[in-house]
C-alpha cells in the first residue's frame, strides 16, 4: 500500500484523539463507525440492485467501492486508536489468507 494512506490513517487519528480524545468510549465509538460504514455499503448495494421499489436504482458500483474503501480506511484507523500498527495488523491478515490460498496468492 502506498505511504500516503497510512500517513492519513496516523493524521485521523491524531485529529480525532485532539477532538475527541481517547477514552474508552470515543474509542468503542471508532469501533462502531466501523459498522456504521458497513452499512452505508450495504444500502449503497441495495441501491445498486434497485431492491426498494419506492426509489428504483440510486447508486453505482463507484459508489459501493466507495464505501467499502471507506470501511477500510475506518477499520484501519480504529486499529491505530487502539494504539497499534494497522499495518501490521493488516499484513498478518494477509498473510493468512495467502496461506490458506496456496501459491495461486503469491505475488507475481
Amino acid at each position: 500500500m502506498d505511504d500516503t494512506i497510512w500517513a492519513s490513517v496516523g493524521a485521523a487519528r491524531t485529529w480525532l484523539d485532539a477532538a475527541n480524545g481517547t477514552d474508552p468510549a470515543e474509542l468503542t465509538c471508532r469501533i462502531l463507525k466501523v459498522t456504521e460504514e458497513a452499512g452505508e455499503a450495504a444500502a449503497a448495494w441495495i441501491g445498486v440492485l434497485g431492491q426498494n421499489p419506492r426509489k428504483g436504482v440510486t447508486h453505482r458500483r463507484a459508489d459501493v467501492a466507495a464505501e467499502l474503501a471507506d470501511v477500510a480506511f475506518t477499520a484501519l484507523v480504529a486499529i491505530a486508536s487502539l494504539g497499534l500498527d494497522p499495518r501490521e495488523h493488516l499484513d498478518a491478515v494477509a498473510g493468512k489468507v495467502a496461506a490458506r490460498l496456496g501459491p495461486s496468492a503469491e505475488p507475481a
